[in-house]
């Protein structure tokens, strides 16, 4: 079927430029911007239930911007001051670098991977000593946890916020041709605000493994999957797709 309307389970890039305005521009596609799913932090009340003592941290792992955020706003509510000594350990340097939202940047006390846990655990190996927090979500994969107790490292696991549907009553009555996903949390959400959804004719993209896997799972059915080795991204895995159907219309 020809696509002309898309539905991307995401908030709307910033600025000008996007991949996404791109493909619209040359396929003349409606894309439209909608996050299925967003974070909400845990109160001090719920933080104080996992028992963590964040003066017994002197190191924290950061995977993300959001676990920058909301380590600083827990610490806050707890009327925790954060040392000086504190170090953090960051899954990226753009994770590392936003840290100087809250603290001044001093690379001997910040240290960051290329881009993965594993990649990070390395930089950790000199540091074993420490006793590392890991702020997370409560949906975290589990590879983080495993690769860090895989390596002997001394750590807890504290949830500082859950990741929740979004309303999504405002589409009720609105009819996409494609719907794309990036996570599991999405595809739980179209069904918790949609239980009837009957899929049709409406495609379905998602991006990763686990994603795809929820798709499947959820008795739907898979039409675009990224990443692909001709297509690496999702972007580039919906011109692919957009490409083959405007060829076969001709």
């Amino acid at each position: 079927m020809a696509v002309k309307t898309i539905l991307v389970s995401q908030p709307k890039p910033e600025g000008d430029k996007s991949p996404y305005f791109d493909l619209a521009e040359k396929y003349k596609l409606k894309i439209d911007f909608i996050p299925f799913i967003h974070v909400e932090g845990i109160g001090a009340q719920e933080f104080r239930q996992q028992k963590v003592n964040l003066a017994d941290q002197t190191a924290v792992i950061m995977t993300s911007r959001t676990a920058v955020d909301h380590f600083f706003r827990i610490a806050e509510e707890m009327r925790f001051e954060v040392p000086d000594t504190m170090k953090y350990f960051c899954i990226s340097e753009a994770v590392a670098y936003y840290l100087q939202k809250y603290v001044t940047y001093r690379k001997r006390k910040i240290f960051f991977g290329k881009q993965t846990i594993e990649d990070l655990v390395e930089v950790m190996k000199k540091h074993k000593s420490e006793k590392f927090l890991l702020p997370c979500t409560d949906i975290l994969r589990d590879k983080i946890p495993i690769t860090l107790e895989d390596n002997k490292m001394n750590f807890t696991k504290a949830v500082l916020y859950r990741t929740v549907a979004s309303d999504l009553s405002d589409l009720e009555d609105v009819k996409y041709d494609m719907l794309v996903f990036f996570s599991p949390g999405g595809i739980e959400s179209l069904l918790k605000n949609f239980p009837d959804f009957k899929q049709n004719g409406t495609l379905i993209a998602a991006f990763g493994p686990t994603t795809a896997n929820a798709v499947v799972k959820n008795n739907l059915r898979l039409d675009i999957h990224a990443p692909q080795p001709n297509a690496p991204s999702m972007t580039g895995a919906i011109e692919l797709y957009v490409k083959e159907q405007l060829k076969k219309g001709k």
